[in-house]
């Protein structure tokens, strides 16, 4: 390559970069600014609350909760639940897409040989006589090359591979909501047990009353309206048993669901245990380490990366940009003569190309993709706000619960006493059917509200393993889907 034709590309390198300011992005800038975790005040909402470096939930928090029947539904949920499937597929996709983008920045080569016989009819015929044949080979590569010369490929790449990382992510995500929705079906599996048990003993306690209202009743001592009074209230009890028995199906389907299987493996779950609810405590170090703790924020921390990313190979697309694509090769009609110099051929193709005009495509792309920015900056502020929310809600809730269960245990105990006090007089002849129905009420209510207590005490240490985390650690996935984002702001 001479002097001359070296002048000659540079010059037209300048002129390609001048002409590029036809075409510019002036003016177009995200908008969107991530909240600092420091700036979200929850001191006094969580005043008063035990902390513990040892607070964070173990990646197997449900252990915790008593029950190793439901160690093993956890484990089936998470291997045959198709919301899994979807998470694992969605993961692979983001990856292939990643790979797809990496491959982008890579030269390619490709090989073709060929061979084709042909026969000429007479007016296809250079000669003009027809009936011609002719052989036709050929061997040939070729090569073709874009320079990444302001690193757009580069970015793209990156902001593939961010999104793989949040899809990998969100893969954890989708097992933490998995795991935490068998719990806390688990547990209504449990309440709806204990709720039949209830219903079972209430219908027990009105047949009771039923046969000591018809000795009243044929001694003269009650009405026949105080009798069709405890027959309603037995009626009554009948149907309550049967909407329990409803519920208690219902939730042996719902938990069937979950672990992606078919209702009748709901009929095959024994009974649940009484679960034990965690210790109220948190970590020493929230909300500093949430952010890394939860895996909904990471996700969201790396698509705000990703989209920043995204921006920036959007904005060199306004540059110029070079391309190389060479050939060679060989072709003969006479196969001795394939490899001779006369067959050989090749071509060498430098392009430069700039964008001066185009009505406006590249700024409205580039507009775009900062409003994915500014999308992705307030969805992770949104996730931001609500993990802090949901920690300092579950938190209050399970501080205040064990109260609210003393108490109603205590209500229940009274009202247990009162009922059995009155049944007995009531049996004597010489109680009031009203009292005996009054009290039986509230004894079913109290039961009832006690149990419903209880179950909610389990919800609610299941939606703060939840809240922390759940045991999810950044460094238990591939470094190459892990390294943390280096920057939320662009």
């Amino acid at each position: 390559m001479n002097s001359k034709t070296v002048r000659t590309g540079l010059s037209l390198v300048l002129l390609a970069m001048t002409l590029a300011g036809c075409a510019n992005y002036s003016g177009l800038n995200p908008e969107g600014v991530s909240l600092d975790a420091k700036s979200l005040k929850a001191g006094q909402s969580l005043n008063g609350v035990t902390l513990s470096p040892a607070a964070w939930p173990q990646s197997d928090w449900w252990k915790s909760l008593g029950d190793p029947q439901l160690d093993g539904l956890i484990r089936e949920a998470l291997h045959d639940s198709p919301d899994m499937q979807i998470a694992d597929a969605r993961a692979h996709q983001a990856s292939a897409a990643a790979s797809a983008a990496d491959a982008e920045r890579m030269p390619t080569l490709d090989a073709s040989a060929g061979f084709s016989r042909s026969r000429f009819a007479k007016d296809q015929d250079p000669l003009g006589q027809g009936d011609h044949y002719a052989t036709v080979r050929s061997l040939a590569a070729t090569f073709n090359y874009n320079f990444d010369l302001w690193g757009g490929q580069r970015d793209a790449w990156e902001a593939a591979l961010g999104q793989a990382r949040a899809a990998e992510v969100d893969r954890q995500a989708a097992q933490l909501t998995l795991s935490a929705d068998v719990a806390r079906a688990y547990s209504d599996l449990g309440l709806a047990h204990i709720v039949y048990d209830l219903s079972a003993e209430d219908l027990k306690r009105t047949r009771q009353m039923f046969d000591l209202s018809q000795r009243r009743l044929a001694s003269g001592i009650d009405s026949q309206y105080q009798f069709q009074q405890t027959e309603s209230l037995e009626a009554t009890s009948q149907a309550n048993l049967i909407d329990a028995e409803k519920r208690l199906n219902s939730a042996k389907i719902a938990l069937a669901v979950l672990l992606g299987k078919g209702p009748d493996r709901g009929n095959e779950i024994a009974r649940p245990q009484i679960l034990k609810a965690s210790a109220v405590a948190l970590p020493s170090v929230l909300p500093a380490e949430l952010l890394g703790r939860r895996p909904d924020l990471v996700a969201a921390r790396w698509r705000v990366e990703a989209a920043s990313k995204s921006i920036d190979a959007g904005k060199t697309r306004f540059y110029p940009n070079l391309n190389l694509s060479a050939a060679a090769g060989a072709e003969s009609l006479l196969g001795d003569a394939m490899f001779g110099s006369a067959s050989r051929f090749f071509n060498i193709a430098p392009t430069i190309s700039v964008p001066i005009f185009d009505g406006g495509r590249l700024r409205a792309d580039l507009d775009s993709r900062d409003a994915d920015y500014d999308l992705a900056v307030a969805q992770y502020n949104k996730s931001l706000v609500k993990a802090l929310g949901d920690v300092s809600d579950s938190i209050n809730q399970l501080r205040d619960i064990g109260r609210q269960i003393a108490a109603q245990q205590h209500a229940t105990d009274i009202a247990q006493q009162s009922y059995n006090t009155v049944v007995q007089q009531y049996g004597s002849g010489i109680g009031n059917y009203l009292d005996v129905l009054s009290i039986e009420q509230q004894l079913l209510q109290a039961q009832r509200q006690l149990a419903s207590l209880n179950a909610e005490q389990i919800d609610l240490s299941i939606q703060l393993m939840q809240a922390l985390g759940g045991g999810f650690q950044p460094e238990a996935i591939a470094s190459s889907t892990t390294a943390a984002p280096a920057t939320l702001t662009h």
